[in-house]
């Protein structure tokens, strides 16, 4: 098949971002990663993101075919993403020049900012648009009602959206649900996952030095209050001679000024495990690996999460996953088979499955092992890559049709 021109949008996500802040996280690896593997595919692909350090230079590449766009569209500085809205219309004005410039064969936007300054775009161009929400604005609304800090125009943009794109790419089944709660077709939507590089995270390598005869969980994230890390404190208390480690947020030196340090913190202090929960700071990716290994448990128990690649990296690595049944972690973690489900927010629940896994070594290996497979087969980028290269070439194909019945049909009518 011919290579495309592959222009991905990312507006506050760039696949050059440091991981761990406020706004930096699995959006930015999927960009990254989704990049990667579709320039190894052969194609080209240009992501465009958000200028915000006035040195970076306008073009940087990433790999070979693969090259990151920094578009100047509001200050260039970090803004926090729910303050970027004012600033796409400008956006969308330097994606118009730049694919007047360089036609791209296929646009797919990340996130509904993303979306909306693609769309104006790739309208005015007669360009094909696929769109990724990686989030929904219904969704946020009804988990964080009060601390939802969203623009206003988020959820009707997103409504909007479903109508404006050849075709949205949902990453798990409850996405759908929730697209066709919105008024999606039921044809509008394709699922494919995120992913994971097994090459990167396997089984196999160096594992960080832990505390001897003592169980450890990891945790791997964001850390703002709706990733649940507090919860996973909480349940230290019922687990005696037990480890937390939390990785991300800003990197060591910075981590006394952070605001969810601070909160995460203070949860650790009331409950009296503080002497037990080692608060990392950002962990580079090299070293992610190594830290993942050194677990018994990987713990992802958000409040809600639209797929979450954590419990993939995890997998890969031969850790079992006790994730949140929320979202995208109930397909990518099979209950029983590579972890367990507990609810949302439940320390309980939360406490007493951690005690039983970490009390079942043999339970722990064999879900360990089923998780590497599963990854391998199901969730590798270069799997990622090929079924999303089926989406473009099933909206291009969908396109080409159209066109041809348009004309019969003027022909039809001039004869």
């Amino acid at each position: 098949m011919m290579p495309l021109r592959i222009a991905l949008v990312s507006e506050h996500a760039s696949p050059l971002a440091v991981l761990g802040g406020v706004d930096a996280g699995g959006q930015n690896v999927h960009v990254a990663s989704l990049a990667l593997a579709l320039g190894a595919r052969g194609h080209a692909v240009t992501v465009h993101t958000r200028r915000d350090d006035p040195l970076l230079p306008p073009v940087v590449a990433l790999a070979p075919r693969v090259s990151v766009h920094h578009v100047d569209a509001g200050p260039p500085e970090a803004v926090p993403k729910d303050d970027l809205f004012p600033h796409m219309d400008r956006f969308a004005e330097v994606l118009c020049d730049e694919w007047r410039r360089c036609r791209p064969d296929i646009v797919h936007s990340h996130f509904w900012m993303s979306g909306y300054a693609a769309s104006v775009a790739a309208r005015a161009l007669d360009l094909p648009h696929v769109h990724t929400f990686h989030a929904l604005g219904v969704v946020k609304r009804r988990h964080q009602p009060e601390k939802d800090t969203s623009p206003p125009e988020r959820i009707s943009e997103e409504a909007r959206l479903l109508h404006r794109c050849d075709r949205i790419i949902a990453t798990c089944a409850d996405e759908v649900f929730e697209l066709r709660r919105l008024g999606a077709s039921a044809e509008a939507a394709t699922i494919v996952p995120c992913g994971v590089d097994p090459r990167h995270f396997t089984p196999e390598g160096p594992i960080e030095q832990r505390t001897p005869h003592r169980a450890r969980i990891v945790s791997v994230g964001r850390l703002v209050e709706r990733k649940g890390v507090g919860n996973v404190i909480d349940a230290l208390v019922g687990l005696p001679n037990t480890e937390l480690v939390v990785a991300g947020g800003p990197p060591g030196p910075e981590l006394d000024g952070d605001i969810d340090i601070q909160r995460l913190r203070a949860v650790a202090d009331r409950a009296g495990v503080s002497s037990r929960v080692d608060f990392r700071g950002a962990v580079p990716r090299s070293e992610l690996p190594a830290l993942l290994r050194s677990a018994d448990i990987v713990a992802c128990v958000p409040w809600y999460e639209p797929f979450g690649i954590v419990p993939l990296e995890a997998m890969a690595c031969g850790v079992p996953v006790v994730a949140s049944a929320v979202g995208g972690l109930t397909d990518s973690v099979v209950d029983g088979l590579t972890g367990r489900h507990v609810p949302p927010r439940d320390v309980p629940a939360l406490t007493q499955t951690l005690g039983r896994l970490l009390a079942a070594p043999d339970e722990r290996a064999r879900m360990g092992r089923a998780g590497v497979q599963r990854v391998r087969q199901r969730f590798a980028w270069s799997r990622v890559a090929a079924a999303t290269d089926d989406v473009y070439r099933s909206v291009l194909a969908g396109r080409g049709e159209r066109r041809l019945l348009r004309q019969s049909a003027r022909e039809e009518v001039s004869s």
